[in-house]
């Protein structure tokens, strides 16, 4: 097989390796909250914190897996990754207590932030005229996975039990990740074709190129930070918020469980919309208008009546959670380059990890608690990140960008 076909292969390894994580970090804690709860006897800002143990250890270990990236074979961090992911899943209904679930959300939120990054900086390689494009059809597989599977995970749960669906989406975990790794490695000088060496500014080969210590000293670094610590929150609080919308709306699970699919069927298709449309229109412009569309939404989410509207409402909010995993990556490599691009996107999930899931899901239960669920005021606060996080991009000033001619 020819080098320069060999990368499609590769891009359909890198998705199937982050389907199943996807499912359990964008559907499994939607769907589990309501067994939780009762089981634990639990409140909403506990649910809150599960999200917010997901993406805590994106903030600590993200920039680690990122240079270590530099040095292993992306196969043998996505084998590992993928091997933790499924042990930790297989053990979770041993889980005697609500902390063992956090200790479960934290070793998932780990294990899934070593496979997403090494599938998202190999598909980056491989295709450097194309990388928002192929960054949505990689993003698209991690959020459309939990469209497809938290249905059925709802459906299981009755069905099957607590247990047994827990330990079938650890051994599917294990299984799609084991595979997919023997195919996912860089590529190689000559892999490449010469349009894509052509394109080696907007790739930025080490001359052009900053290193993590040099981004850390531009103000775009920091305004990307900042864009997806609001960003980040306001999308990622959608997931709890979803099914305890409906259910406090008078929904049954069954039900409410259609506000959380409509969120991640955009939040997956969006990654291939979005990713294509930035590659044509430039990062910032997709950017900025899907957060300041999604703000708008959640200012009128608390008004919708009817379960459609919520649906289509919240798809909106979807849209613009998947629009910013599928573009900001290539907005990364516009600003700093790519010769350490692992690194710097490492470091800029930490804003992900460390400061989204407090400010979002956590805070969000919490308020909810408080007010005596008061829907109303945790959308507008929502509202308001996504208004503040449109600002920051709005801010950012990439060296290159790849537009490529609309004919």
């Amino acid at each position: 097989m020819e080098e320069t076909r060999f990368r499609y292969l590769v891009l359909a390894a890198c998705c199937a390796a982050i389907f199943w994580p996807g499912t359990l970090i964008f559907g499994f804690p939607g769907v589990m909250s309501g067994y939780w709860q009762s089981t634990f006897d639990i409140g909403r800002a506990d649910v809150g914190r599960i999200m917010f143990f997901i993406l805590s250890p994106v903030g600590f270990f993200m920039f680690f897996f990122g240079k270590l990236l530099e040095r292993w074979a992306p196969g043998k961090l996505i084998v590992t990754g993928g091997a933790v992911a499924a042990v930790s899943t297989f053990l979770l209904p041993r889980a005697g207590s609500f902390s063992g679930v956090c200790l479960w959300a934290f070793v998932m939120g780990g294990a899934t932030a070593m496979i997403y990054l090494s599938g998202l900086t190999v598909t980056q390689q491989w295709f450097p005229r194309r990388r928002g494009l192929v960054s949505g059809v990689y993003n698209l597989c991690f959020g459309f996975s939990a469209a497809l599977m938290a249905p059925l995970y709802g459906r299981w749960l009755g069905e099957w039990g607590y247990a047994r669906v827990s330990q079938g989406a650890a051994g599917a975990l294990l299984v799609f990740v084991s595979a997919a790794a023997f195919l996912i490695r860089f590529p190689r000088p000559h892999s490449l074709t010469p349009q894509d060496k052509l394109a080696a500014p907007v790739v930025a080969p080490q001359a052009v190129s900053m290193s993590v210590g040099e981004s850390l000293k531009t103000r775009s670094f920091w305004f990307l930070w900042c864009a997806w610590a609001f960003a980040g929150a306001a999308g990622i609080a959608m997931v709890p918020l979803s099914t305890a919308l409906g259910e406090a709306r008078g929904l049954s699970l069954d039900q409410a469980v259609v506000l959380l699919t409509a969120f991640n069927v955009t939040n997956g298709a969006s990654r291939l919309i979005s990713g294509f449309i930035s590659d044509f229109v430039g990062r910032k412009k997709t950017l900025t208008v899907s957060f300041l569309l999604a703000g708008v939404v959640y200012f009128l989410l608390n008004q919708a009546g009817s379960p459609l509207t919520q649906a289509m409402l919240t798809a909106v909010i979807g849209y613009a959670f998947g629009t910013l995993f599928a573009v900001s990556a290539p907005l990364v490599g516009d600003c700093f380059g790519m010769a350490h691009f692992g690194a710097i996107i490492g470091v800029v999930f930490t804003a992900y990890g460390f400061v989204s899931g407090i400010i979002g899901p956590w805070l969000c239960g919490y308020l909810l608690d408080l007010s005596g669920g008061n829907f109303g005021l945790i959308f507008t606060y929502l509202g308001l990140l996504y208004i503040l996080a449109a600002v920051m991009i709005m801010l950012t000033r990439p060296r290159t960008e790849c537009v490529l001619p609309v004919s």
